[in-house]
């Protein structure tokens, strides 16, 4: 079956339209602009406090990975061999 060249237009106009705005709406949001993920040499240190780092709480931890497991037990989860049959 045939397409006539004007639905053809068409859609071809629709998705140039379509990835004009995507392109639009990326560069006016910030996602092109490189400067902000700059840290600045004096602003490290809070980086490296303790409160930053995710591991810090035992509990909330394996609170985290016990959801990351239910969620993939299809996969086996986190380090753990079998594919969610509960034969491991």
């Amino acid at each position: 079956m045939r397409t006539s060249p004007v639905l053809t237009r068409s859609r071809s106009l629709r998705l140039s339209l379509f990835l004009f705005a995507a392109l639009l709406a990326a560069c006016s949001t910030g996602c092109t602009n490189t400067n902000l993920v700059r840290v600045k040499p004096w602003e490290r240190a809070a980086l490296t406090d303790y409160t930053m780092n995710p591991g810090r709480d035992p509990l909330a931890r394996s609170l985290a990975e016990h959801t990351y497991f239910s969620r993939e037990t299809a996969t086996g989860g986190r380090g753990v061999g079998g594919s969610g049959c509960g034969c491991n």
